[in-house]
């Protein structure tokens, strides 16, 4: 049975005095003041990707397109381990509104011990990448050029999984600044580490696009360590002694970790499955659509970072009220943040269509023969407008669900969403009706957007229930 299900009304002289618009705005402003920090860290990982790819982009076409489809077969196995920490944030939130401190330590621990259970055996998933990816019909050069960069990438796993385990405990106890802190020192660093072994600056060795995937490993594991330093060390995180007698394993929480996260890795692997695949598709089609879809979808991941941090936020303010057993403020967490992700998408939707060829060029460069790339990235961004708001309101109405420990249904419409409804209209129109990427994206679009529905559907139908069971 899920917690959410054994909710008991609020007290009734429990904020009486405030108007349910009063309400609202006080919900408004705390997922906000939440939010923001967990956003710009979002923003702050993405912006290291970025620059990778920037810095990758200076070595030629054929490289992007290996960096893409390295990625592809690095997040089949990193989306795993990071659907199952991310079941760190309810079960922490949750008992940090019942003011229960023993599992909120035990939360994060059991989280650490799970990352590291599953990373050991992905870490072995890039060793492999150039023969998985032959396998699927990718170009030997490009697939030679992608395991490079994976050797350099696959080391990354384990300190990147315990950093989102980290970060979720910071945030359910409402102080989610450590983990900005240290990604806005995180950026600048990578961007000059990769510059110089891509290079060979500063008297390092000039390593290439193995270069740049060492630099993030790297990188990965100095924000791990930070963080836990701050856990260890620092106040509010240092009064749960989260590093003490960490060998003690508590099984039954662990077990309740399993059960949360596994769907929520389930619902991811099936999500970046389906732009995996997008992305095999692209390579099928040719380099020059593999290349604007990698950068067109680098902007949809740099506008996706901030409604991911407002959906971990709603995830928190959800787990908070369950926690204290509020109904009324359960509900209104939710779409609260729900309407966050769907106007700040709106309005970022709007400046993407604006400025959609200077950022072709942005990554492209301005000389002649990139011209026809930079044309496709400008017309998959437009044909992305009612993607990126339907991603949007998707990722924040499924944190919202994981704030009520509800994962398992939310797998099943991922699964009906994506690849019954996405992954076909893409590869129909895309082939049957010779739309080339266009067709690509307007079956990621339609995927997402009928994703998006139903979990809004969802959340709205839990919420009613909780609120007639008063």
């Amino acid at each position: 049975m899920s917690s959410f299900e054994t909710i008991t009304p609020a007290p009734a002289n429990t904020g009486a005095s405030l108007t349910v618009r009063g309400h609202v705005l006080t919900e408004l402003a705390e997922t906000l003041k939440l939010a923001v920090p967990i956003a710009l860290t979002q923003l702050g990982q993405i912006a290291m990707m970025t620059t990778d790819l920037a810095l990758i982009g200076r070595l030629g076409e054929q490289a992007v397109a290996a960096a893409a489809l390295a990625h592809t077969i690095f997040f089949i196995g990193f989306t795993l381990g990071m659907g199952l920490v991310s079941a760190v944030a309810p079960l922490a939130a949750q008992a940090f509104g019942a003011r229960d401190p023993r599992i909120v330590r035990r939360a994060l621990r059991v989280g650490l011990w799970v990352a590291l259970f599953v990373a050991l055996p992905l870490m072995a998933i890039p060793l492999f990448g150039e023969t998985l990816l032959i396998a699927l019909g990718q170009a030997p050069e490009s697939a030679k050029l992608a395991q490079q960069y994976l050797m350099g990438l696959g080391w990354c796993i384990v300190p990147a999984l315990w950093f989102i385990a980290i970060r979720s405990f910071m945030g359910a106890v409402n102080r989610p600044e450590p983990g900005l802190w240290i990604t806005l020192a995180a950026i600048p660093s990578n961007a000059l580490l990769a510059y110089a072994l891509i290079h060979g600056h500063f008297g390092l060795p000039q390593l290439g696009l193995f270069g740049a995937g060492l630099a993030t490993s790297i990188v990965n594991a100095g924000m791990c360590a930070a963080g836990l330093w701050f856990c260890h060390a620092r106040r509010p995180f240092k009064k749960y002694h989260v590093l003490g007698r960490f060998w003690r394993i508590d099984w039954s929480l662990m077990k309740q970790l399993l059960v949360i996260g596994t769907p929520i890795s389930m619902s991811f692997l099936l999500e970046y499955g389906l732009f995996s695949a997008a992305a095999l598709l692209m390579g099928l089609i040719s380099t020059t659509a593999i290349t604007a879809h990698q950068i067109s979808l680098q902007i949809a991941a740099i506008l996706f970072m901030v409604p991911f941090g407002v959906g971990m936020a709603a995830t928190v303010r959800v787990g908070h009220a369950v926690g204290r057993g509020d109904v009324a403020s359960t509900s209104r967490a939710g779409f609260v943040a729900i309407a966050i992700g769907a106007v700040f998408m709106a309005m970022m939707t709007l400046a993407v269509i604006a400025v959609r060829y200077q950022i072709a060029f942005a990554f492209l460069g301005t000389s002649e023969d990139v011209v026809r790339t930079a044309e496709l990235v400008a017309t998959l961004l437009l044909v992305g407008t009612t993607f990126f708001v339907a991603d949007g309101v998707q990722t924040v109405a499924a944190g919202a669900l994981r704030g009520l420990n509800d994962t398992r249904i939310p797998m099943l419409m991922a699964a009906f969403s994506y690849w019954g409804l996405g992954f076909g209209v893409a590869y129909a129109l895309a082939f049957w009706f010779n739309l080339g990427a266009i067709g690509v994206w307007i079956g990621l679009s339609c995927g997402t957007a009928a994703y998006a529905i139903l979990l809004v559907g969802r959340f709205y139908m839990l919420t009613k229930r909780l609120r007639l069971r008063i």
